[in-house]
């Protein structure tokens, strides 16, 4: 399998792989080599080739799909299903748009981690004065506490379609999920992340069960559609703040550092980045025109039945199970990785013992954060909230937060101090620098548009 995507990526080539006809892997990558024998009855070349291509993803898979998939949380399910509701198919080519951005966002930010073995918050630390590193951090935490209430009660919701009260299911959801953090290695609770991705194949099955108009699906992908009203403009940036998480990025780089990557694996580390992205935006186009075959047209979204229920009329009796399935499945996966992104963040700017693999007594900063945030979570989520408005708010935070956090990044993958010859080319430069100023500007419009709401001037 070609791991080589972006053409015009960074970074020093990779050596190519010999003609052996064993797969083999880097130890630091936590893949197992297979040792070569003749074998007592060769299986056919197709069977032969399909197998090279499941060991070939096995060895890519890690923190760019678990970062990206992660992205497709709780908050993001509510933000993609009530884009389907509101606007049909309106959002398709924005989102491809977003796909391109995420790719660029999530590459630079593991090819940091591969080539300085440090995290993006241990660079910002390095690279940066310490009130610029205290803004990043603080911007993390303030769009994280709202993200990390939202998964439990995202997992609430998915539980209550089932008819089992939050209730039953949070605290031992919460246990569940701090156990497999602190109790297990790194690579241990990667392949569990991954595992857990699997729960986002139930949309595509929603989709294809919806029989869409795939014509207008069609044509939405590659026509844009913009609509001059600000209900368009805070759901465009939600579905920026949901894809292009800020947490992402520091759990993506602080992944790679924490799976003992080094820069000869950057192939493989990329190629990770670049198609967890794409998988990841596929889920969410997948899940939008899904929703918009239900009941797209009918206005936002009440609660996370209202969505399940929206699905009925085309996948059945089961679409309350298949949509909670989904649900549980993105919100346990983020409900991990959005504490851990945190921790990381914190550990690293304070240049601190930070890894899943160590016990508490190694690094009591790291995985007591990891325990607070948790607990703040689950308790939160207990109380009576608004699912679907807590959900789609916390994007929105996201969006506006996003821009702070992608100018770090880009000014660190810019820096030939810091990478060398990975650092960002000029025409990756060119690319990246649109893109952030593409963020920026929708979340400034977003901002002029709010404020002028409280004088009643929009």
């Amino acid at each position: 399998m070609n791991a080589h995507v972006d053409p015009a990526a960074p970074g020093p080539a990779a050596p190519q792989a010999g003609p052996a006809p064993t797969v083999t892997a880097s130890v630091e990558l936590g893949v197992p080599v297979v040792p070569s024998g003749p074998p007592a009855a060769p299986a056919p070349p197709g069977r032969r080739r399909g197998l090279r291509r499941i060991a070939a993803l096995a060895m890519i898979a890690g923190p760019g799909l678990v970062a990206a998939n992660a992205g497709n949380d709780a908050a993001g399910i509510a933000t993609y299903a009530s884009a389907g509701s509101q606007y049909t198919y309106g959002t398709l080519f924005f989102m491809v748009l977003v796909t391109i951005a995420l790719v660029m966002v999530q590459e630079m930010a593991v090819r940091l981690g591969a080539y300085t073995g440090k995290g993006l918050g241990a660079l910002i630390r390095e690279q940066f004065s310490l009130r610029l590193t205290a803004v990043a951090v603080g911007c993390l935490l303030l769009a994280n506490t709202g993200l990390v209430v939202s998964e439990f009660a995202g997992i609430g919701a998915a539980f209550d379609l089932l008819g089992v009260p939050k209730w039953v299911v949070i605290p031992p959801a919460a246990v569940l999920l701090w156990a497999l953090v602190l109790f297990g290695s790194y690579r241990w609770a990667e392949r569990i992340f991954l595992v857990m991705s699997l729960a986002f194949f139930a949309y595509p099955i929603a989709m294809i069960l919806g029989h869409p108009h795939w014509g207008a699906v069609g044509k939405n992908l590659v026509v844009p559609h913009v609509e001059p009203s600000s209900d368009f403009i805070l759901l465009a940036v939600a579905l920026i703040g949901t894809t292009v998480s800020p947490y992402m990025q520091f759990y993506a780089a602080a992944g790679v550092v924490d799976r003992g990557a080094k820069p000869e694996d950057y192939k493989l580390i990329r190629a990770d980045a670049v198609l967890g992205a794409v998988f990841a935006c596929v889920i969410s186009l997948t899940i939008i025109v899904a929703t918009a075959s239900a009941i797209g047209g009918t206005g936002p979204l009440q609660s996370a039945a209202e969505a399940a229920r929206a699905l009925e009329p085309v996948a059945g009796p089961g679409a309350e199970l298949l949509f909670a399935f989904g649900l549980l499945g993105a919100s346990a996966l983020a409900g991990a990785v959005v504490p851990l992104s945190a921790s990381y963040a914190i550990g690293e700017a304070a240049g601190v013992e930070r890894s899943v693999s160590r016990r508490f007594r190694d690094a009591p900063l790291f995985l007591g954060l990891f325990t607070a945030q948790i607990a703040l979570g689950a308790v939160m989520a207990l109380t009576p909230v608004d699912v679907i408005q807590l959900l789609i708010g916390t994007q929105v935070l996201q969006g506006l937060i996003s821009p702070i956090v992608l100018v770090y990044l880009l000014v660190l993958t810019n820096r030939r101090s810091l990478l060398g010859d990975a650092a960002n080319s000029r025409r990756y430069r060119i690319a990246a620098t649109t893109v952030v100023a593409g963020v920026a500007l929708m979340s400034t419009v977003l901002l002029v548009q709010t404020v002028l709401g409280w004088f009643g001037l929009a």
